[in-house]
């Protein structure tokens, strides 16, 4: 049985064909600002979880298994969404330069019109001191493909030279909880990973 990954990450695509799964990917329609909004005064985590549910229930899959996730970065209090523009991104690095970055991401599963199961991981990423040069020279690289990027980095790319350190699962930081989320795949029945 193919699963139905409600995404168009490219990072998200590559961890489950590297991983062998079977799938299908239809993006899931959904106002996530709106969501966001209405979830207001909500932890990180719970937030992260509660958009990967509404992407996972967003798409109808029948008898197949709807995977939803999402990624949020919180730094000293403050969350970040994708930057809408270059001169945002630019603003994001200087905020997070010399700072932890607090990474949420999360998955659910939808299964026959119910979730079925979620979870959400956090990774803590030490931002280096990031100079004005550098920022520009990184976004003159990698702009416009990190402003689909939570964190303006795509860490199995250039965007590894933001950090100093990361603490947490690696598939935590690409974006999805991997390792979780092929072990639930596992328990549903008919679906293989």
């Amino acid at each position: 049985m193919t699963l139905i990954l409600a995404s168009k990450s490219a990072s998200r695509r590559a961890m489950l064909e590297a991983a062998g799964v079977a799938f299908e990917s239809v993006p899931a329609d959904l106002d996530e600002r709106a969501l966001e909004a209405s979830l207001a005064g909500r932890a990180p985590a719970a937030i992260a979880l509660a958009l990967a549910e509404a992407k996972a229930l967003a798409v109808n899959g029948g008898d197949r298994a709807v995977l939803g996730s999402d990624s949020l970065v919180v730094v000293e209090g403050r969350r970040f969404d994708k930057p809408a523009s270059r001169e945002e991104a630019g603003e994001h690095l200087r905020f997070f330069s010399g700072r932890v970055m607090e990474l949420h991401s999360a998955a659910a599963i939808n299964h026959r019109n119910a979730i079925v199961w979620g979870q959400s991981e956090l990774a803590r990423l030490q931002v280096r001191e990031l100079s004005g040069p550098f920022i520009e020279a990184y976004l003159d690289a990698e702009w416009p493909e990190v402003g689909n990027c939570v964190g303006v980095f795509r860490i199995e790319g250039r965007g590894v030279q933001l950090f100093e350190r990361i603490e947490g699962d690696h598939f935590t930081v690409l974006g999805m909880p991997l390792l979780p989320v092929l072990g639930a795949l596992r328990s549903l029945e008919g679906v293989s990973a």
